[in-house]
């Protein structure tokens, strides 16, 4: 056994013994087939030294293997102690007492404090237990009267139990029931009728846009701060995971009392995560969710956050690549405390791979790795498993200078080829590969594998906090295994639940195989939920992050969220800070037969719904001239009472101008094709239509509107989780993309340049693209106006 390793030898277990402990068929056979409480079962039973004991005495010890904290395993056989001689006796004591040795951990156990917060030796007598039911009926009659047989009886009884927090709660309830069949008498039938729940009133109504608004509930304390979750750097002295092994021993990785404070002192007691990536592409939308929980953590401690380079593989790394995460990241709001290189501790790596070596922890070996996925898979030592330690020393040092092909041998951890969890089938730490590195130059041509250098470099920095994503929750045995097998510093490792998004894929592969197959165009395109792309659509970091904290940093399961969600906050956030305009997409001439030829009304249009009237910068100057255009879609031959556009005889408002009424129709060279309107407007504005129209007039009489590009997006995949097909690249929505090169757009937006947002009032929101210049405007829609994800905001 490792130096400095706590484990021991967990002995089998059959049904009979865990029958003969008093419990019930069906918790005896759940608990024999969790490898877990298996084992925690055979360590308090052998504690215990007894074979077979009362009903009431096996649950508690029952509950101590399920519910015991781990960080104060040196206390159990005590705490048994107490259970087997009765001095603990309830469940109520049994939680007292694990509350306790909790809050102790390892440390020194005050045996009299103990036993003050648990109870022991308090007797509660059935008189005491009568006489306190009877004060508290008492205290409680008018409910009782009033409500009858529907009184909650549970409350009653924590009502006596804050009296007599040890007494018999089975007593007290069985008391509790007979005095109120004596006070209230035989049942009656509206005593036997279940009570009609008070239905939730219903949110008003507001007339004037027609839709319900609901009234939001108060924030849960989760919800105003999700970092609440995490524990303080000093409280991590308690069991990380407990790593089983195939022959029955158990690793409790923790920190000891020295190692703790030696990192308490390093760090100032602050928080330390970090952020990860690997430098192989760039960084989509759920890394944003990781920056939120690692710099976001670490803001609200008022402690840091590296920025690591995960850059264990020369071949895939790009300064490209490094460039762009070190931008977007600042875009996304946050600030490294430092930026770092997993390459920057080959050396220390190096040195700990020899030590393990040395401690006869690892070993070089030479099967593919096909050998080694079947090897695996059939749960077989490698033949050079168990080769003498000078040797392996002798080969990992030719590995390192040189002297060994690669693919010819790899040093691989000697953890457990017989375990279920293949995360501790003796992995890999080092490959042979001739490349010289991005960062570290040919100093190297042997390199450390993920598995081996993610866990030290965490140790190396001190995190406090190591964050990940729960498909890395099968990983955690191996992460902490080699930090216990080496004695150094064991970060708190916590996994979240991946953040999927409906109708797009955002696994690196996936998106590395549009990218470079031209699928789309490029890392930037505004359909991927890359944060390049989510920028270059027009979103801003602030929507992103709102979105992120609306889903919260569970760790509940990997759900499709849809994509509509993000939308709403796209939404939000641009509909407070978009100033409105007008775009005409699709433009069908209009020409005003009773305004003068030549002559051009400026008007004003509003910025933003509540513009101030005497706020000359809320409002942008729209002309009115002879000849206006409206979009095709607000013309039809056909009117009906549900159509507000305009039609033959009929009027709509054109907004900020005046009525127009439509006089005549001309048609092109067949009569499907209309090619011009003519109407006559109502300068003094005394018809009401009930239709509003968005349009363009040319800005002097034969002078072609500004012309502007519109890109119009819709979903990339057409199936919701495109992920799951074999076929996904067949998903792909081939009406994703419509560039739109004829819109006319109000005089004003000429000046429009990179970074500025727009509502195209009826339109959508829409930014300029990156493509844009003075020449040729080029505008993205970021999101539609219709919310679909829900009118009364996210749930």
């Amino acid at each position: 056994m490792v130096t400095g390793l706590e484990g021991e030898k967990a002995p089998v277990l059959q049904l009979e013994t865990l029958l003969a402990l008093g419990l019930d068929q069906r918790t005896a056979e759940n608990a024999l087939v969790n490898s877990k409480v298996t084992a925690n079962l055979a360590a308090v039973i052998a504690e215990a030294g007894i074979s077979g004991c009362d009903k009431s005495v096996g649950n508690l010890l029952y509950a101590v293997a399920t519910k015991h904290p781990n960080n104060a395993l040196v206390h159990r056989p005590a705490l048994i102690n107490y259970i087997v001689s009765t001095k603990i006796k309830s469940p109520a004591q049994l939680d007292a007492a694990l509350t306790f040795l909790s809050n102790v951990g390892p440390e020194y156990l005050d045996i009299g404090k103990f036993e003050e917060a648990c109870g022991v030796g308090v007797v509660v007598s059935i008189e005491d237990i009568h006489s306190t039911v009877a004060e508290i009926l008492k205290e409680n009659m008018e409910a009782i009267m009033e409500q009858r047989y529907h009184i909650n009886v549970g409350s009653l009884c924590g009502q006596v139990r804050k009296k007599h927090p040890w007494g018999d709660a089975k007593a007290t309830k069985d008391e509790i029931e007979k005095r109120l069949a004596e006070i209230l008498g035989p049942k009656t039938e509206a005593d036997n009728v279940k009570p009609v729940k008070k239905k939730k009133e219903k949110p008003a109504k507001v007339e004037e846009k027609k839709v319900a608004v609901a009234t939001a509930a108060p924030p849960s304390e989760e919800e105003l701060n999700p970092y609440t979750i995490f524990p303080q750097p000093a409280e991590n002295n308690k069991v990380h995971t407990e790593i089983f092994f195939s022959d029955g021993n158990i690793w409790r990785a923790h920190n000891t009392k020295e190692i703790l404070e030696k990192h308490l002192i390093e760090t100032g007691g602050k928080v330390m995560t970090r952020f990860p990536p690997e430098p192989n592409g760039y960084l989509h939308i759920g890394h944003a969710k990781a920056m939120f929980i690692d710099f976001g953590l670490a803001k609200e401690r008022d402690g840091h956050c590296y920025l690591r380079f995960d850059d264990t593989n020369p071949e895939a790394e790009k300064k490209e690549y490094i460039d762009h995460i070190q931008e977007i990241i600042q875009w996304m709001g946050w600030e490294p405390y430092k930026v770092t290189y997993t390459s920057d501790y080959f050396q220390a790596l190096y040195e700990h791979a020899v030590e393990l070596i040395r401690k006869g922890l690892a070993y070089v070996d030479h099967q593919t790795g096909e050998q080694i996925k079947e090897y695996r898979e059939k749960k077989m030592d490698s033949p050079w498993r168990n080769r003498p330690t000078e040797e392996s020393l002798q080969l990992f040092e030719d590995m390192r200078r040189g002297l060994i092909a690669e693919g010819a041998a790899t040093l691989r951890m000697k953890q457990d080829m017989q375990n279920d969890n293949k995360n501790m089938s003796d992995l890999i730490a080092y490959r042979i590969k001739f490349t010289p590195h991005p960062h570290a130059g040919d100093k190297w041509c042997i390199y450390p594998s993920y598995d081996y250098a993610h866990c030290m470099v965490d140790s190396f920095e001190n995190i406090t906090h190591s964050l990940c994503t729960l498909e890395f929750d099968i990983r955690r045995p191996s992460y902490y295994w080699l930090l216990v097998a080496l004695g150094l510093y064991q970060p708190h490792v916590w996994e979240y639940s991946r953040l999927n998004i409906s109708n797009t894929v955002m696994s690196k592969r996936k998106l590395n195989r549009l990218v470079t197959e031209k699928w789309v165009d490029g890392w930037d395109d505004p359909r991927l939920l890359t944060l390049a792309g989510l920028r270059r659509r027009g979103v801003s970091a602030t929507a992103i992050n709102s979105f992120i904290r609306g889903i919260g940093i569970t760790r509940s399961d990997n759900s499709l969220i849809r994509v509509d969600r993000l939308e709403y906050h796209i939404r939000e956030e641009l509909n407070k800070t978009a100033s409105r305009t007008m775009v005409v997409l699709h433009p069908l001439k209009v020409v005003i037969t009773n305004l003068e030829d030549g002559k051009v009304i400026d008007l004003d249009g509003k910025k933003w719904p509540d513009a101030p009237a005497d706020d000359a910068s809320s409002y942008y100057k729209v002309p009115f001239s002879r000849t206006v255009y409206i979009e095709k879609t607000d013309f039809r031959l056909k009117d009906s009472k549900d159509y507000y556009g305009l039609a033959p005889g009929k009027s709509a408002l054109l907004r900020y101008a005046f009525p127009i009424k439509c006089t005549e129709v001309i048609y092109g060279d067949n009569s499907d094709e209309i090619v011009e309107i003519r109407a006559e407007y109502d300068p003094s504005k005394t018809s009401k239509p009930k239709g509003v129209l968005h349009w363009v007039a040319e800005p002097a009489s034969g002078v072609e509107p500004l012309k502007v590009e519109i890109r119009l997006f819709e979903k990339l995949f057409l199936s919701e989780n495109p992920a799951e097909l074999e076929d996904w690249l067949g998903d792909l929505n081939p009406n994703s993309k419509e560039i739109v090169k004829g819109a006319y757009a109000v005089p004003s937006l000429a000046t429009a340049v990179l970074g500025d947002k727009f509502q195209f009032e009826r339109l959508g929101y829409f930014a300029v693209d990156t493509e844009s210049s003075l020449e040729k405007l080029v505008f993205n829609r970021t999101v539609t106006l219709r919310d679909s994800y829900g009118k009364a905001g996210p749930k």
